[in-house]
């Protein structure tokens, strides 16, 4: 069942602790390293000025977030998923914890939460899920997702940005690792940047079975939700590309590792060929992942409604700061999401998740606006809409 909106007992026990829940029965030893890609200095506070395109309604500044958080006392909102009586669950969290804008001094984090080991288990005592984005410009280990299993509660969940390569983008070639680099033919050796086509068949068969084995820890600890494939803007609906779709589900199925699809090119959805897309995705059992974001380019999804499989149904929040979504100009990326939601944009998204929870068992909901604060903001937001739906559905009433 789909449609487009507007046109038709956890095991994660609330433990007193330093930060509501005492670390140390999932981190591991206490001699982990907090080394790796996943460590973030300590930075300064962060100085605000609202965006000319948004003002201070959509881009207030952390602060004024933090407050409005705060007046509706919702710090503890989304720490728990939101179980639903037919055993479906609501995950809610955001698309980041380590954004430099997200762990600034006095924006997310407490100031004692200063290592990248620190800050995971801090996040992972706030929200039950998290998207990891790092894994799309660069390969994961084994070691690193480890120490991500090491760092969170049992029953926290990640989903995965899929590498680059894996969705026909482009990657740095300094950032392959040194074993693939090392085999390049002298001809793209040097090149900048590398597209999956450039790359041999064994050396790409080694790329996509890397990725799959860094994601093993996760996938053998229950901690893995699905690899979003992110597919770009030029990646336009066709049967070669439906095809490309089903190769990538048949390499990572064997390893465990389920997979999800997120579309930015609006042929897939448009009037002659929504039905083709849902019917497809449905067919194959893969989760469609719906978006909330700008509309109105080449690059824009509508809000559809469907959950395309059983097991999985996934709404990323990107905002819908328009200034910026096909225009970055040389912008870092967190600029395209700078966007704080106000309640009444994210009730309108509530019916439409309790819908596909209701035919998913299992629902994530992430904020993908990780500018600051606004993320995790209107993640925690949005968690009290939907317990309160779900309360308000338990009595009785539409009230």
């Amino acid at each position: 069942m789909w449609r487009i909106a507007g046109q038709v007992g956890s095991q994660r026990a609330r433990v007193n602790g330093r930060w509501g829940r005492e670390r140390a029965i999932w981190r591991g030893s206490e001699n982990v390293p907090a080394t790796g890609p996943d460590r973030c200095a300590t930075l300064q506070p962060m100085p605000h000025r609202p965006a000319d395109d948004l003002g201070a309604t959509h881009d207030p500044g952390p602060d004024a977030a933090r407050d409005r958080l705060e007046a509706a006392q919702l710090d503890d909102a989304a720490t728990e998923p939101i179980e639903l009586p037919s055993e479906h669950r609501i995950r809610v969290g955001t698309a980041s914890w380590t954004d430099p804008t997200m762990t600034a001094a006095g924006v997310f984090y407490p100031s004692d939460a200063d290592t990248a080991e620190e800050r995971l288990a801090y996040y992972a005592s706030r929200f039950p899920v998290v998207e990891v984005d790092a894994t799309y410009y660069a390969l994961p280990s084994r070691r690193l997702t480890e120490l991500w299993v090491a760092r969170t509660p049992p029953d926290f969940v990640f989903d995965i940005k899929a590498h680059a390569l894996l969705t026909g983008q482009p990657t740095e070639t300094k950032r392959l690792p040194r074993a693939i680099r090392d085999a390049l033919p002298p001809l793209i050796a040097g090149k900048a940047r590398l597209y999956a086509r450039d790359l041999p068949g064994e050396l790409l068969a080694e790329v996509w079975r890397q990725f799959a084995d860094g994601l093993a820890p996760l996938a053998e600890g229950g901690q893995l939700g699905a690899v979003f494939l992110q597919y770009p803007r030029w990646f336009y609906t066709s049967s070669e590309n439906r095809d490309v779709i089903r190769e990538a589900k048949t390499v990572l199925e064997p390893y465990g590792v389920p997979v999800s699809v997120e579309f930015r090119n609006a042929t897939w959805f448009n009037e002659k060929n929504a039905e083709r897309t849902l019917r497809f995705l449905e067919d194959e059992g893969i989760p469609l992942v719906m978006v909330d974001g700008p509309q109105g380019f080449k690059s824009s999804m509508p809000p559809v409604v469907a959950a395309t499989s059983p097991n999985l149904a996934v709404v990323r929040f990107h905002g819908r700061r328009s200034a910026t979504w096909e225009a970055m100009r040389g912008l870092p990326t967190v600029e395209r999401f700078r966007y704080l939601y106000q309640p009444d944009e994210l009730r309108e998204w509530v019916p439409r998740v309790m819908e596909a929870a209701s035919q998913a068992r299992d629902t994530h909901v992430l904020m993908n606006n990780c500018y600051a604060n606004y993320g995790s903001t209107n993640a925690r937001e949005l968690a009290a809409m939907l317990a309160e739906e779900l309360a308000n559905a338990g009595e009785g009433g539409d009230r």
